[in-house]
């Protein structure tokens, strides 16, 4: 049962909540908030909602910029890092209209929602469960510089290998060993457990957490299955989770995928899969690795767009400094088996029927979650709407690890994009299955193209650290 503004006043009342706090989500999928004292929240609050300027938030929006906030009361928690009681809700964006105002479809959590509508209109399917894998670096220490006379960045973990000089107590990890390593090396257990016990109160279920390989610093919290446009809002509200209990533990988290040279870096792997009516679409007993041909389609379509998708799952230039050989990061367009080295996996492990699936592996957590999401059903109905083969179409099954392919059956395969402006060409070139149904509207995509092709060009500008060991004395 849907919540309704007295169930929330209850609550107000009940918990002696002094603030409601309002999370809105901007176009690089980062919360922005307005606060009002819980005195103040009245059902006109549901109705009317809380204004903001949209052009602020980076939306180049056609009409007027004023927009309203429209609270969803389900998603209403209380806040564990605010001193005073506050009261946390998302929700949606409107746009001011009459006699109705009307829902702004440029908003992140708006797309998710009408790809969900797109996908029961293709009748292909009601659910797309979805099952992203965390992966960040919790630091001791970080700072960097960006001027004129200074231009650089340091990081600190005591469990890093090159403390094992300085540290004293010789509980140092070797490089790229840190795979679930256990006490006493693993200095930050009980922070990310109480990350988790903190997530399962908000009702986000969690599989587990554990160190991951790289040595300075790296974890991996992974939640339960979840249905996409819900999985969306647990996406930013596990990462709120995650900065702040580091942040309150006196250390610092980060979600950017290649913050240490030399060592892995952090992937966010998107397991997915679709359900009709409770049934699993993806099962089949005879096929490939037990999927099906709507399964596989999906895959096609994933593959097909997967350069333009990159734009989208891995929208920063420090993506593509993860997406490398070597270190667990997937480079290859095909698919495989129990195959990290391909850009789409298929786990062993899912053996019952409602769980078999596949995993994406390229995108990471700078995304924009919703953005990313809804982008992945789009592009795998445009696969099962078109019957995109991957088999057929030459990208699989890699049954091999692709690494250690000789160089010239190596040159046969198709890659990545490396280098993120590369993906905005693809994206430009090729966004025709976002629009369908009208769940990615032109105009976002081409301002969303147009800021990242700025951003690229404002870090085209910055001189590199190591352009002064490779140029400073020729």
């Amino acid at each position: 049962m849907k919540r309704t503004a007295k169930d929330i006043m209850k609550l107000i009342q009940e918990q002696d909540i002094k603030m409601v706090d309002f999370k809105i989500v901007d176009i690089n999928g980062q919360f922005r908030h307005v606060t009002i004292p819980a005195s103040q929240f009245t059902e006109d609050t549901m109705k009317n909602g809380i204004g903001f300027d949209a052009s602020n938030y980076g939306y180049a929006v056609v009409e007027k910029s004023d927009m309203v906030f429209i609270p969803d009361l389900d998603t209403a928690l209380i806040d564990p890092y605010c001193d005073i009681p506050t009261l946390s809700i998302t929700g949606n964006a409107m746009v001011i209209d009459y006699p109705e105002n009307r829902p702004l479809d440029q908003y992140p959590r708006n797309i998710v929602l009408a790809a969900e509508q797109y996908m029961k209109d293709c009748d292909v399917a009601d659910t797309m469960l979805i099952l992203p894998e965390f992966e960040f670096h919790m630091f001791d220490e970080a700072g960097w510089s960006v001027e004129p006379d200074a231009i650089g960045f340091s990081v600190d973990c005591e469990q890093a290998y090159w403390n094992s000089a300085n540290q004293g107590l010789g509980c140092v990890v070797p490089h790229q060993k840190n795979y679930h390593v256990a006490k006493p090396f693993d200095r930050t257990y009980e922070c990310r457990s109480e990350m988790c016990l903190e997530l399962e109160k908000m009702g986000i279920e969690i599989k587990y957490h554990h160190p991951e390989v790289g040595a300075a610093g790296q974890f991996e919290i992974e939640p339960m299955l979840g249905q996409m446009s819900k999985m969306a809002d647990n996406t930013m509200m596990i990462k709120y989770v995650i900065h702040n209990t580091a942040l309150k533990h006196g250390k610092v988290a980060t979600f950017m995928p290649k913050p240490v040279y030399g060592e892995a870096g952090n992937g966010m792997h998107v397991h997915m899969l679709l359900l009709k009516d409770g049934e699993p679409v993806f099962s089949d007993d005879e096929g490939y690795s037990h999927l099906s041909k709507t399964a596989h389609y999906f895959m096609g379509g994933l593959l097909k767009h997967i350069a333009s998708l990159c734009a989208l799952t891995n929208p920063s230039t420090n993506s593509f400094k993860r997406l490398v050989p070597g270190f667990e990061a997937p480079v290859t367009v095909g698919y495989a088996t129990s195959n990290r080295s391909a850009v789409i996996r298929i786990p062993a492990y899912a053996k019952s029927p409602k769980l078999r699936r596949f995993e994406l592996r390229n995108p990471d957590a700078t995304c924009n979650p919703y953005f990313c999401y809804a982008a992945l059903l789009m592009a795998g109905l445009d696969g099962i709407k078109n019957q995109i083969d991957p088999h057929e179409c030459g990208w699989g099954p890699y049954d091999m690890n692709l690494y250690h392919l000789p160089e010239e059956e190596k040159a046969k395969l198709s890659s990545l994009p490396t280098r993120l402006e590369d993906a905005l060409d693809a994206l430009e070139a090729d966004h025709d299955y976002l629009t369908a149904g009208g769940v990615f509207p032109e105009h976002l995509i081409k301002n969303y193209i147009a800021r990242k092709r700025q951003e690229c060009f404002e870090m085209s500008k910055i001189p590199h650290p190591a352009e002064f060991d490779k140029y400073f004395n020729l």
